[in-house]
């Protein structure tokens, strides 16, 4: 499998996590893409903060943060997620925290397939797709 889970966080760690990166490679193959090297890190909120201030020029928390190395069809790439976040927007938005870290993680894959958020409607074609695959994995 071409997907790896780095941890950041020294307590945090994947449960089930062939499953899911099966789950992974399986929406980038529906997407008619070729799953490439995609690493997902797991960090938390100062990490992902920085690196949004030094690469982005955003001085604000967030949940994830794709980089985007892809070459034709090819999806390759790196995908931070700030596990303290999710745990926030969990309980904010009265999910579970799996169904949100998963949430998250078909959100960094599908921005490396190219789908966007910027705008309300792609805001609302990425949520689309977002529960079309989690009811896959469920």
């Amino acid at each position: 499998m071409n997907i790896k889970f780095n941890y950041q966080i020294k307590d945090f760690r994947i449960r089930n996590s062939f499953v899911i990166k099966k789950w992974l490679i399986s929406i980038v193959a529906k997407e008619n893409f070729i799953c490439g090297n995609i690493r997902l890190i797991f960090t938390d909120d100062k990490y992902l903060k920085n690196i949004n201030r030094e690469f982005l020029g955003h001085d604000y928390y967030t949940d994830v943060i794709t980089f985007d190395y892809s070459v034709a069809r090819v999806l390759e790439g790196e995908i931070y997620i700030s596990v303290e976040t999710i745990i926030n927007n969990a309980s904010k938005y009265k999910q579970s925290f799996r169904y949100e870290l998963l949430r998250v993680m078909v959100h960094g894959i599908l921005h490396l397939i190219g789908f966007g958020d910027k705008s309300n409607e792609e805001k609302i074609i990425m949520r689309e797709r977002e529960e079309y695959y989690l009811k896959i994995i469920k």
